[in-house]
């Protein structure tokens, strides 16, 4: 059996140009296919969900609170200066809240920072050894705050609307 796999001397190695051009087209066709609105979309979406998610958990109904919320507060999570009976519909409130601005990319700047804000409190008080999760949050988050939500968003609509590019 011939285990020579060397390359036959009629087959042309790719040359460097050859390369750099697919290496190009492909660049461009991603930059079509993922544009920074879509990609805003995504992180938007994907937080979203983490936040929404996990508040749905803390509520019976559309938005009764659930008796053990008010205890997983006061056990488990016992943030400081913030009593379990407000820190409870406060957090659950806003992991309903922030994430459907998302959505919508409404106020997505301040949703966003928002949810920031909710995972250095978590990261934090209650789940330091979570560090790669709530990082992989942050990952999501920052370039909302910083960017805003693109153009599929209503802020980009009402922007528009005053005039604003």
């Amino acid at each position: 059996m011939n285990t020579n796999f060397a390359r036959s001397p009629t087959a042309a190695a790719p040359s460097a140009g050859t390369i750099a051009g697919g290496i190009a087209a492909l660049h461009a066709l991603a930059a079509r296919l993922l544009p920074p609105s879509v990609q805003l979309l995504a992180a938007r979406l994907g937080i979203a969900a983490i936040f929404f998610l996990s508040g749905r958990t803390k509520v019976e109904g559309w938005f009764t609170l659930k008796d053990s919320t008010i205890d997983l507060f006061r056990y488990e999570y016992m943030l400081p200066l913030i009593p379990p009976e407000i820190a409870a519909p406060m957090a659950t409130f806003a992991e309903h809240a922030l994430p459907l601005l998302l959505v919508a990319g409404l106020f997505t700047r301040f949703a966003a920072l928002g949810l920031l804000a909710m995972t250095a409190v978590i990261e934090i008080f209650v789940y330091p050894q979570a560090w790669p999760t709530h990082l992989s949050w942050a990952a999501l988050l920052l370039p909302l705050v910083a960017q805003g939500p693109g153009n599929l968003s209503l802020d980009h609509l009402l922007r528009r609307g005053r005039g604003h590019k």
